[in-house]
């Protein structure tokens, strides 16, 4: 808990916060800094008169996490993002004030510990966020832009958060769909010498593969309309690569298929699927998390086959996400009790 004696050092700490609740994800690139020019860039704000920095930059999130004397009114807030970019515009400045949120003493650590929480992200409960505020202390420690105060700060976040996921449910039901997809396949105990046959070299199947790489499968043959891509994903699994087009070459057979492409139309029809079988007759197992489905109802409808698609997943995941935000007020108190 943060005592009475840190009140003075308190009216210093501020944030300034970009979210996708208030910021176009499309535009929150703007805000990027990247990380051969941070401490040029981030060293500017000591200009200003601004002790200490911590900049932290994820697909949806900028904080600027700053100590500082001044009152953060209208015309310091102008003046700190002039020099957070200066080969921006009136518009620009404009722009980045109207779309950001800011956060001033013990509001500020509040909302520290509550982005840790992961209580103001995106997906509630995903843990990846205080792996991100934890190695943002760290990079600009290192680049000499923080002091005693943002370490401070930083330790009870990072001690808040731990305790969070620890007492309460946040994080505790899986709300990623190759998560959950995983999950589903694993309770089938499928052997690590499976033949995998992944069909889409995009970033769904590519994390995919990634989990059944680390539990030990071994045996992939990667597919995609663009080859070099195939041969990527397939170089980093130690597997083979095919263009799709040489889809119904592939006579090495599958005992897992795990699809997700961008295709319109069903990349496994009966006639497809009957040639990959090679004369097969043994139960197959399908992860398919294309939108709409890679795979025909005709082969869910009459071949034996463990069938694990996307539309499933989602309601699972749906029902995990709700079960998250039940978790909030309670993550809030427990917060509260922190400050």
């Amino acid at each position: 808990m943060l005592s009475s004696s840190h009140n003075a050092f308190l009216k210093t700490f501020k944030v300034i916060s970009f979210t996708h609740k208030t910021t176009d994800l499309v535009n929150m690139g703007k805000l990027h800094i990247d990380v051969a020019n941070r401490k040029d860039r981030l060293s500017q704000l000591s200009s200003l008169g601004i002790s200490e920095i911590q900049y932290l930059s994820t697909c949806n999130r900028v904080e600027l996490m700053i100590v500082d004397d001044q009152e953060l009114n209208d015309t310091r807030i102008n003046e700190v993002f002039s020099v957070f970019d200066s080969n921006w515009k009136e518009s620009e400045i404009k722009w980045a004030i109207d779309n950001s949120e800011v956060y001033v003493g013990l509001d500020a650590v509040l909302h520290l510990f509550k982005t840790a929480s992961s209580l103001d992200s995106l997906v509630i409960g995903e843990r990846e966020i205080i792996t991100q505020v934890r190695k943002s202390y760290d990079e600009c420690k290192a680049l000499g832009l923080t002091g005693d105060y943002l370490r401070l700060i930083m330790s009870k976040t990072i001690e808040c958060a731990k305790e969070v996921y620890t007492h309460t449910n946040i994080a505790k039901n899986p709300v990623s769909i190759v998560s959950l997809a995983y999950r589903t396949l694993r309770d089938l105990n499928l052997k690590d010498d499976s033949r995998v046959l992944v069909v889409g070299a995009g970033e769904t199947n590519t994390t995919m593969c990634k989990f059944l790489f680390k539990h030990g499968f071994k045996n992939f043959t990667v597919v995609n309309r663009t080859l070099s891509k195939a041969e990527l994903l397939a170089e980093q699994l130690k597997g083979k690569a095919l263009a799709l087009n040489e889809l119904n070459n592939h006579t090495e057979g599958f005992d897992l298929l795990v699809t997700c492409t961008g295709s319109e139309d069903p990349i496994f029809t009966k006639s497809v699927y009957d040639k990959l079988l090679i004369g097969e007759d043994a139960k197959k197992t399908i992860v398919d998390l294309a939108v709409p489905t890679d795979v025909h109802s005709s082969i869910v409808d009459n071949y034996s086959i463990n069938y694990i698609e996307i539309n499933r997943l989602k309601g699972i995941s749906n029902k995990n996400l709700e079960a998250r935000k039940q978790e909030v007020d309670k993550c809030d108190e427990y917060i509260s009790n922190k400050l």
